[in-house]
């Protein structure tokens, strides 16, 4: 399965470095995790723990790494991951950098590493591993300035993207503004419909389910809908504020 032909597929961020939320996750029916290396205590040895978990939950797992580095993109899909998703991409320059960090040669950086997970600790047909990079990783840069929104044609246009991902909340923030500004909407609209222009599917995030179906309504092709942590953190809080408000006997 992957999101780029499961239209409407909804996925959530993993902060907590426990197999348990990602098992959880899949029973609770969504369709893939992106575990965050960004904004998340998440090491490379946890990554693979939680990439190994979703894959055998039938999970789609991408991974979130924490900046533009070829040689983190690289361990990261050899531990397993379908694809990562890259921030702060704002440039046709960096976009090429992001695909290249996932391809191999002839089509970009990666090195080889078929004793990995991701080659079946070398059992894998060295020509499947490759095509595995090539045809099947996905690189997803995330536009989250005013200067990725304006650079969208061409960042699209970058042979080795699979898809767009919109980040509202720093888009928002870079233009001083909040996420609802009709300025921050007709931006992330004009990105969807570039990404669809350019054939490539176009994501979206939101805390909520309402936004979450709200940005599919609008035509994304695939939603983030939460997270671990937020979804705890609510149903906690529902509980204590339940059981603390109920009258006593």
């Amino acid at each position: 399965m992957s999101i780029l032909n499961t239209p409407g597929a909804v996925g959530t961020w993993v902060k907590l470095p426990t197999i348990e939320s990602v098992q959880i996750l899949a029973h609770a029916g969504y369709d893939f995790v992106v575990i965050d290396q960004e904004h998340a205590p998440i090491d490379i040895r946890t990554a693979y723990q939680l990439v190994n978990t979703a894959t055998s939950e039938g999970l789609l797992a991408l991974v979130r790494v924490d900046e533009l580095r070829p040689a983190s993109i690289q361990r990261i899909l050899d531990a397993g991951a379908a694809g990562v998703l890259i921030p702060h991409i704002d440039t046709p320059e960096q976009a090429e950098l992001a695909a290249r960090s996932v391809r191999f040669p002839p089509f970009g950086i990666r090195g080889a590493g078929g004793t990995s997970r991701a080659g079946r600790w070398g059992t894998l047909p060295t020509t499947d591993y490759l095509a595995s990079g090539n045809d099947k990783a996905l690189c997803i840069p995330q536009l989250e300035s005013k200067l990725a929104i304006d650079n969208v044609e061409k960042i699209a246009a970058v042979a080795g993207i699979d898809a767009l991902f919109v980040g509202v909340a720093d888009l928002s923030m870079d233009m001083g503004t909040t996420p609802s500004d009709p300025q921050v909407v007709r931006l992330y609209l004009h990105a969807l419909e570039v990404a669809h222009r350019a054939g490539k599917p176009c994501g979206f995030a939101s805390g909520s389910a309402a936004g979450a179906r709200a940005a599919l309504d609008q035509g994304f092709d695939f939603v983030m809908a939460s997270s671990d942590t937020a979804m705890l953190v609510a149903e906690a809080s529902g509980v204590v504020g339940a059981v603390k408000g109920a009258p006593r006997s």
